[in-house]
């Protein structure tokens, strides 16, 4: 199995050349149940990573492009009355969010009152409808995106959102090389072709998600997670800087956050035990999105991931 995730990541590594991390931070969020918040600058391909990994997996993929007009029934469907024969019934219709995996395009486009459409679903995996609830599919995943330059028409996501995402992976500009890569294949692409390789079912994520419970996880690397996200808490941390720079830490769903993705990190390094490597390796997508921080820290200059990078550097691994 794990031979086929590991064919399944080189595939979509081919297609969006030089974000290897990204793919491999997105295929453990796939493999721990979790959501993804992509941020990028316009243009570093987002949108592509995210239409690779449908096409090579067996799933239905719905794409939302977040706009200030959208209403929250345009994502989770409504009822709409139907006339069959004499008879009129009210039958619910369902919503783009009835799919595998979402693409929430552009999500801090939209006001508060569409992007909490999504807390119940990305959450507890069901929409409420005119006192009705209406259940996910098994395999669901909400893979938003936002540009964090654009200012004017956005609406920033509240921190109660924010922390229904596992992870937030922040996609960079590649590397000279890796954009030369990128131009060659891009002009092999003058027509759409399916490959077989590299695809996965449904039913092997599941059997690799089955995989991953066997994971185990030591008293001392529980206690370096907690550690870890006790550190980011106001009033906590024994380190003077981070006490200065963070205003609000991470709710316990980060340590459960650092808990799933390191146990998926592990198996992917072919373990089936977690190191606190692992938890180092996955820190900060986990980690970064769930700190608000200080007016000190804005001021100067200091960002969530360096943040992290203080964090890691003062906490000590429990023996």
């Amino acid at each position: 199995m794990k031979n086929t995730i590991i064919e399944f990541e080189k595939h979509i590594g081919d297609a969006v050349v030089g974000q290897e991390t990204v793919v491999r931070q997105i295929l453990i969020a796939l493999l721990a149940d979790g959501h993804v918040l992509l941020e990028s600058l316009p243009g570093l391909a987002k949108t592509r990573t995210v239409k690779a990994i449908a096409a090579r997996l067996a799933v239905t993929m719905r794409r939302i492009q977040f706009t200030p007009d959208l209403l929250p029934s345009d994502i989770t469907g409504g009822e709409t009355l139907l006339q069959s024969g004499t008879e009129r019934v009210l039958q619910f219709q369902p919503g783009p969010i009835f799919g595998n995996l979402i693409l929430a395009d552009e999500i801090n486009r939209a006001p508060a009152k569409v992007q909490s459409a999504l807390l119940e679903a990305m959450e507890e995996r069901q929409v409420s409808v005119s006192g009705k609830t209406h259940a996910m599919a098994d395999l669901f995943m909400v893979m938003a995106t936002q540009n964090p330059i654009e200012q004017e028409g956005t609406y920033p996501l509240p921190e109660a959102q924010m922390d229904r995402f596992l992870l937030k992976i922040l996609i960079t500009y590649p590397t000279p090389e890796s954009e030369q890569a990128m131009l060659q294949l891009l002009r092999k692409e003058t027509k759409r072709t399916s490959s077989a390789g590299g695809t996965l079912s449904q039913e092997d994520v599941f059997a690799a998600r089955r995989e991953i419970e066997d994971v185990s996880v030591s008293p001392a690397v529980d206690a370096y997670i907690v550690a870890l996200v006790n550190g980011t808490r106001h009033g906590i941390a024994s380190d003077a800087e981070l006490s200065r720079w963070i205003d609000v830490g991470a709710s316990p769903r980060g340590a459960i956050g650092l808990d799933r993705a390191a146990r998926v990190h592990a198996w992917l390094e072919d373990r089936n035990f977690v190191t606190p490597d692992d938890v180092r390796a996955i820190v900060h997508p986990v980690l970064r999105h769930r700190l608000v921080l200080s007016y000190d820290a804005n001021a100067d200059g200091i960002d969530a991931d360096r943040v992290v990078d203080r964090l890691v550097e003062t906490t000590p691994v429990p023996a």
